[in-house]
């Protein structure tokens, strides 16, 4: 039974019995579900600030679905799970580079789907970015918890930004929880493992290199030379580590 504190997710579906079926599914473990068949009504239910989530199919009959999660990523943060029938990890990775939290290859245990459902949701929360935290201005004082300054960088827990010398850093809702989790732990190094046990998600085959994409599309928008980091370190063999540049 939903409640209006429920979170609100939005289900990009093009086959309708799957659609009926994670509908029904999803709203039993209490999430209040809304469907949308092709992509552009999924784009403009997003930028209406109406999901906290979106379960996004990536064959859709009007778009694909990565130019689906390009516009909602110009208009939204929301976290996104994209849905995949396709086997080549290549889509997968240009899925996490348009945005994409977490990607599920099809057919999928629907009980997984809402443990990684669950899992994207559960970060917001943990880190302390649910939907009234996104609301709230930025700009916190220097010494608050929510508020890291690092050198040129700074880091705004509560209002879900990080900007670099004043100017907004793009980066998706997970990119930014990982961002957040480094800079909460700078001068130490973290393995893949403890980043998703900090992240509070799913653990991470050892195969596994979605976080390596992640911290990619990070350094490219905190680093001077992405190709030369030195906020985000790379440890080789162990994991990586947030460097306390002041500059």
């Amino acid at each position: 039974m939903t409640t209006d504190t429920a979170n609100r997710i939005l289900l990009v579906e093009d086959d309708p019995r799957l659609a009926d079926m994670l509908t029904e599914y999803l709203a039993q473990a209490g999430f209040r579900v809304t469907h949308a068949p092709n992509g552009r009504d999924a784009v403009v239910h997003i930028a209406a600030g109406q999901a906290d989530a979106v379960i996004l199919d990536l064959m859709l009959p009007d778009m694909d679905g990565l130019e689906v999660c390009r516009q909602v990523r110009a208009v939204s943060d929301v976290p996104a799970l994209m849905l995949t029938a396709r086997g080549d990890a290549i889509d997968r990775i240009v899925g996490l580079e348009m945005g994409a939290d977490d990607y599920l290859p099809k057919p999928f245990e629907p009980r997984e789907l809402l443990a990684r459902l669950r899992a994207i949701l559960r970060r917001r929360v943990d880190l302390g970015l649910g939907r009234a935290d996104q609301q709230r201005m930025a700009g916190g004082p220097a010494g608050s918890s929510d508020f890291l300054r690092f050198g040129r960088l700074e880091i705004d827990a509560a209002a879900h930004a990080a900007r670099l010398d004043g100017v907004p850093c793009e980066l998706t809702a997970y990119q930014f929880d990982l961002l957040l989790v480094l800079a909460r732990h700078a001068g130490r190094v973290l393995s893949r493992d403890s980043l998703m046990e900090l992240l509070k998600g799913e653990p991470i085959e050892a195969f596994d290199r979605s976080i390596d994409v992640h911290m990619s599309r990070i350094r490219a928008a905190v680093e001077d030379d992405p190709k030369k980091p030195r906020r985000i370190i790379t440890v080789r063999g162990a994991g990586y580590l947030f460097a306390k540049v002041q500059d």
